[in-house]
């Protein structure tokens, strides 16, 4: 009895303390104080957050999101894109405070969801959708380079350029190439006379956008194209001329040219001028002056033409005429766009050809004697119409037995040689003179006649013509010539050397045969019209290739020369002399053995002919080239990049323009250098393992120097392409 007391205690005891701690529970749920039992209350809120912000961003800007964090003292959040912490170059980027930067391309998923967490509950956190839209374009710059007819190359430049960009030119929507971010390509046609074009770039879809518009500039030529005609057409290209071909065209740069008065060598007075006393002969003053005009001409067309005219119809310093020089450069100059009936005539009865092939006081010869045969030889071997016949593509002509055909003969020659005589010197007024010879010479104006001493027999030349008896010289020489430059052979004879001057050393006979068509026949019914040949071999499609189709298997090997002026022009010379004489490049030329007009024989300094031994390779320009020249090529180029041929000023220096292009970015002073002296063409390789070498140099004058001297002695450079 005592044991069931005991327990019933206990067990109330435990009831009535679990009773109080239920009531006690209770009034903690509802907000009860336990020491009055009858107040009441909310529950606490749990942590939320919200986020506010723009619904789309473009590529390239930025957008601000803010976040709201309730129920907690501590709002601090860490952002999320797409549930990643900061974002990633995927999705884009946020950072701690909540700026959202688009990534550099569409999302794969769009729009994308930017996050806040809450630092104090990061089980409480708040989004937002954002549409990520294409960038605005921007236009900076856009050039329309005609390819061919009207069809037009447009080349823009910008920025914020995405896959799928359209260029819009005059209204229309064109084709187009997605180069890069920054460039975008397409063909237009442009009408003839076309000076202006409207461009404007859009951007597709999400947030389709368009730039502002701008004047497209209008190129007639690409840069290749117009550095090509230049390297043909000239004494070399420069930045300035390339950019003006560019503008103008082609053909107008042409026609330009043909426009541009003849720059004159000045004649070498009787007392001679320091240069030439010093040196006892007037030779050195007239080559300085040559060198000046081809390489300051602004008529550069006319003083190329001359030159390949000077080495077609050759006289040379060396011989006792060396004043003479300035006559007759400035004669193949004037004469250069004439017609090539012109340029005969004149050449004929120039001193400096009469002294130098004994037409010159060639009188007509007695009895069982024949007159000096050297000009009238050398006229038809050399000048207009070679040995043997040639169809008008340049191919020799057979007979039936397969033998070539002989264009004269020697009766011909005699023939001729008497066409030819009773000239001599002209008077200081340039009249005739009353003596034969006239023994006081007049270099400076064209031989005339004394007609006592003319054969005045009657004279069967080419073709079966005969000249009747007692004509008189003028009478004879006109008909002589008359008879030379109708013969067939002076097309094709004289416009393949032209283009092997001017463009390529192997010309297809179709090109030949092209040109040769326009001597004939300038559409106008003109024969032997200089300007029309002239055009039609420096427009012609096989000298044309190349400016598309860097692989174009044409050009030749650069004469020493034109490998002087053109590295000089390109690199932006000045004269420095005190006297201003250019004679240095002579005694730098020499070396390579060539000098303006001082070719050792009649056959130039090398013939058009030449095939390079072991090939059947006709290239006339390497009858100069051996292993002595090349290395002294290297030696020049060396002298050129560290400013040391006397008279001549090159600045490669760190403050000149390529020094401070070098300073700034070797890749461009590369491209720059490639564009003067490779037409834009240099070879990738090439450009790479240039680049790498010059970068390795601190000073940027010393890096222009090996950059330059590189080029300039490259076998790309060296032949002209």
């Amino acid at each position: 009895m005592l044991f069931l007391r005991i327990f019933g205690t206990r067990l109330s005891l435990v009831a009535r303390v679990t009773a109080s701690a239920s009531l006690l529970f209770a009034g903690a749920l509802i907000g009860c104080s336990s020491s009055t039992g009858t107040t009441t209350g909310t529950p606490p809120s749990q942590v939320s957050v919200s986020v506010a912000g723009s619904s789309s961003v473009r590529m390239g800007s930025t957008t601000q999101f803010t976040a709201t964090v309730m129920n907690t003292t501590n709002t601090s959040v860490t952002w999320q894109v797409n549930n990643v912490t900061g974002g990633n170059s995927s999705v884009g980027t946020i950072s701690a405070s909540g700026m959202y930067t688009p990534p550099a391309s569409l999302p794969a998923n769009n729009p994308v969801t930017v996050s806040a967490v809450s630092v104090a509950s990061p089980a409480a956190s708040g989004s937002a959708q954002l549409n990520i839209y294409n960038p605005v374009p921007v236009v900076s710059s856009a050039t329309a380079t005609l390819v061919s007819g009207t069809n037009f190359a447009l080349d823009v430049k910008g920025t914020s350029f995405v896959t799928g960009a359209q260029i819009t030119a005059a209204g229309n929507a064109l084709s187009t190439t997605f180069v890069s971010s920054t460039e975008l390509q397409a063909n237009v046609t442009l009408s003839g006379g076309t000076t202006s074009l409207s461009v404007l770039v859009s951007n597709p879809n999400p947030g389709s956008a368009s730039s502002s518009s701008i004047n497209a500039q209008i190129l007639q030529a690409s840069i290749t194209a117009a550095a090509r005609l230049l390297d043909q057409a000239t004494f070399g290209p420069t930045l300035t001329d390339i950019s003006n071909v560019q503008q103008v065209g082609l053909s107008s740069y042409i026609q330009q040219q043909f426009a541009t008065p003849t720059t004159l060598l000045p004649d070498i007075p009787a007392t001679l001028p320091a240069l030439c006393s010093a040196n006892n002969s007037p030779t050195p003053c007239e080559e300085s002056e040559w060198w000046q005009t081809a390489l300051t001409g602004p008529d550069q067309l006319r003083q190329r033409v001359a030159f390949a005219l000077s080495e077609i119809f050759v006289i040379s310093s060396g011989s006792d005429n060396a004043r003479t020089i300035t006559y007759y450069h400035n004669m193949l100059a004037q004469d250069a766009f004439t017609n090539f009936s012109t340029i005969m005539h004149d050449v004929t009865i120039s001193p400096g050809m009469g002294a130098y092939l004994n037409m010159l006081n060639s009188a007509k010869a007695p009895t069982g004697q024949i007159a000096n045969e050297n000009y009238a030889r050398e006229l038809m071997q050399l000048f207009t119409i070679g040995l043997v016949m040639l169809n008008q593509d340049g191919t020799l002509q057979h007979d039936g037995s397969g033998n070539t055909i002989p264009t004269y003969t020697q009766d011909q020659v005699q023939a001729f040689a008497r066409a030819y005589t009773g000239w001599t010197y002209a008077t200081s007024t340039g009249g005739s003179s009353t003596k034969f010879p006239n023994k006081t010479a007049n270099y400076f104006a064209p031989m005339a006649p004394v007609e006592s001493y003319h054969d005045t027999s009657a004279k069967t030349l080419l073709n079966g013509t005969v000249l009747a008896a007692g004509q008189t010289s003028t009478q004879d020489l006109n008909a002589a010539l008359a008879n030379i430059f109708a013969h067939p052979n002076v097309g094709p004879f004289i416009c393949k050397q032209l283009i092997q001057h001017l463009v390529t050393s192997t010309p297809s006979p179709a090109y030949v045969a092209r040109v040769s068509a326009v001597f004939a026949n300038n559409g106008s019914g003109v024969r032997g019209d200089m300007q029309a040949v002239i055009s039609a071999i420096l427009l012609d499609q096989e000298a044309r290739a190349g400016d598309t189709n860097p692989a174009f298997d044409g050009g030749h090997l650069r004469e020493p020369i034109l490998w002087i002026t053109d590295a000089l022009r390109g690199l932006g010379f000045t004269n420095n002399s005190s006297t201003g004489s250019y004679y240095g490049l002579s005694n730098q030329s020499s070396k390579l053995n060539q000098q303006p007009y001082r070719s050792g024989s009649v056959f130039n300094f090398f013939p058009p002919s030449y095939v390079i031994p072991e090939t059947t390779l006709n290239a006339p320009e390497f009858d100069l080239e051996n292993t002595a020249s090349a290395i002294l090529r290297l030696t020049l180029a060396n002298t050129i990049v560290f400013n040391k041929i006397s008279g001549i000023n090159i600045d490669l220096s760190a403050t000149s323009s390529l020094g401070q292009l070098a300073a700034s970015s070797p890749a461009s002073l590369v491209d720059t250098l490639g564009e003067i002296f490779m037409h834009g063409q240099m070879p990738s390789q090439m450009r790479t393992d240039i680049i790498n070498t010059i970068s390795t140099i601190s000073d940027a004058g010393q890096r222009t120097r090996v950059a330059v001297y590189l080029v300039i002695t490259s076998s790309q450079y060296k032949v002209m392409h």
